[in-house]
């Protein structure tokens, strides 16, 4: 068997045993390929040191690991730097920041993402209070009878 083949059944295993619950095993197999950059094993282990799962909980490693992930273009890594800094965790809370990465997300599709930034405009948190951008953005994410 070649080394990436081995690699690829490597990071198949890490990804079975983190959809598993089997957190521990998720980080020891997929903590290297974060290491290598990797942007889906970024986000997992980001996941994984802000919840203490299978490690101890690290506020610091979480953030840069999901920072170096969403910067990579990782949807569902974007959409988590925007909860980190709308609710505080693992950054600083910042409304502006947080609208950046949602809206980031948002391009990719993310629902959630795209309701949540909606939510923002419609709360004016972090961003103008706009009822009109909330209301496209609800749109967007698939809600059209809202508002």
């Amino acid at each position: 068997m070649s080394q990436i083949d081995n690699e690829s059944m490597d990071f198949a295993s890490g990804m079975a045993a983190f959809e598993a619950k089997h957190f521990s095993r998720a980080m020891q197999m997929l903590s290297p390929f974060a290491d290598q950059g990797d942007k889906v094993a970024q986000h997992l282990c980001a996941i994984m040191h802000q919840n203490g799962l299978g490690t101890v909980r690290n506020d610091a490693k979480a953030f840069a690991l999901m920072k170096a992930s969403a910067e990579q273009g990782y949807g569902l890594a974007q959409h988590g730097m925007g909860f980190m800094h709308l609710e505080g965790e693992c950054a600083e809370k910042n409304g502006a920041e947080a609208a950046k990465w949602f809206r980031l997300a948002g391009a990719q599709g993310l629902q959630g993402s795209l309701t949540t930034l909606a939510l923002m405009y419609q709360q004016g948190n972090g961003v103008p209070q706009d009822e009109a951008e909330a209301k496209r953005l609800y749109k967007l994410a698939g809600f059209d009878d809202l508002g």
